[in-house]
């Protein structure tokens, strides 16, 4: 592992719990043809794969299951390697792991006797029953027909979670060390209805109100989408959760804005399927994608 200033943290080791029926967590795409940049383009919720274990145990439909994903996401952004970026997308639903959470965000009602590590202060997310290992599905109503074994847990955590940010930190670490800065843009979608709320832009950017990028990056994100004829909002209602957190820290030159997608914009959100549009918006998003390459001269400047 390669240490850089303090930012070895950021890939920690990931501990052997011996063999476990699972596929790699992620695949990760490189750059093919264009020069290379100091972006990474990270889709952490778009996997599809449910291990067999958790399928035996489910007592809702798969598809409900499938409605929390943030499916074809990495589809949009499969453009960055041709512009330098490299991409990294998850195989795994969100809903064995989501891996925009703190392994710590842990329900301990989840499981037979302990839970698999030490959890930290309830949070809101937990008490919603959306933490590192969700306990409900998209229409809130529980996954699980029984409790889960502690092994079972910590199996996902190593093998998905752990193992993601492993090779995510590695990444980074090693594109601040090849361009004197590194840039994680985090992948997401949004449902295109949500409660309360009325008007939801097409695009919102989070970057932790300032604090996990450097602002002329998320302003330039936002010129970009709106040139492609989206609307744009930032920090509200995402402003940015565990990945930007732990990873932007723009003053030793590693960058992180999530990006947020609509998901009325290229999907039916019921059947999750790919709308008509889907096409086009992928065509605008490779606009953007350039668009963000070329601000990195102004990165590495600063």
């Amino acid at each position: 592992m390669r240490a850089l200033d303090d930012l070895s943290a950021l890939a920690p080791a990931v501990p052997a719990t011996g063999d476990a029926p699972f596929e790699p967590p992620y695949t990760l795409t490189r750059p093919t043809g264009a020069a290379a940049t100091p972006f990474l383009f990270a889709s952490p919720h778009s996997g599809s794969l449910y291990p067999a274990g958790m399928l035996e145990a489910l007592c809702v439909p798969l598809m409900d299951l499938r409605r929390t994903e943030d499916a074809f996401v990495e589809e949009l952004f499969a453009g960055a390697p041709a512009a330098g970026g490299v991409l990294m997308a998850a195989r795994y639903g969100r809903s064995v792991a989501d891996l925009n959470r703190d392994p710590r965000e842990l329900d301990p009602a989840m499981f037979e006797g302990a839970p698999p590590r030490a959890c930290g202060m309830p949070t809101a997310r937990v008490e919603a029953g959306l933490g590192c290992l969700p306990r409900v599905a998209a229409r809130g109503e529980t996954i699980y027909a029984r409790l889960l074994t502690r092994e079972e847990g910590e199996e996902r955590l190593v093998h998905i979670h752990d193992a993601y940010h492993s090779a995510l930190g590695e990444e980074l670490i090693a594109l601040r060390e090849a361009h004197g800065v590194a840039v994680l843009i985090d992948c997401h979608s949004m449902p295109s209805v949500q409660p309360g709320r009325r008007g939801l832009a097409d695009i919102v950017l989070g970057d932790r109100f300032g604090s996990s990028c450097d602002p002329r990056l998320t302003a330039r994100a936002e010129r970009e989408f709106r040139a492609i004829g989206l609307t744009v909002a930032r920090n509200a209602p995402y402003a940015g959760g565990y990945t930007t957190r732990r990873y932007g820290r723009p003053k030793r030159g590693v960058h992180a804005l999530q990006i947020e997608i609509n998901r009325g914009l290229y999907m039916n959100e019921q059947e999750v399927s790919r709308l008509a549009a889907f096409s086009g918006l992928q065509d605008g998003i490779n606009r953007v994608i350039a668009g963000l390459a070329d601000a990195a001269t102004q990165l590495r400047r600063a």
